[in-house]
């Protein structure tokens, strides 16, 4: 396989990844939410609490997301195996 070959599919994976971190840990906070805490909050203010929910688990998938690329990055050669996503061009001023 060639680097941007390579390049495509770690960003589609890393992609893929964060979407899972992000609903598994939706799914947890949910049911943490709905079994324990909103039985403490008043009912007017209940349906801000699936607002805050969501706001924490793309929170948490950005975190993990962060710490799995961070020790990725240690391990993996980057320049090695994935090609530049943004390559600066030379522009001549005139």
């Amino acid at each position: 396989m060639d680097k941007r070959l390579n390049t495509i599919l770690f960003i589609l994976g890393a992609t893929l990844f964060n979407v899972i971190v992000a609903v598994i840990s939706f799914i947890i906070l949910a049911l943490f939410y709905g079994n324990f805490i909103i039985s403490l909050i008043p009912e007017s203010g209940q349906a801000w609490g699936f607002s805050l929910v969501f706001l924490a688990s793309i929170a948490i998938s950005i975190l993990v997301y962060r710490i799995v690329l961070r020790y990725f990055l240690t391990k993996i050669d980057v320049e090695k195996y994935f090609d530049p996503l943004f390559v600066r061009r030379n522009v001549k001023k005139p």
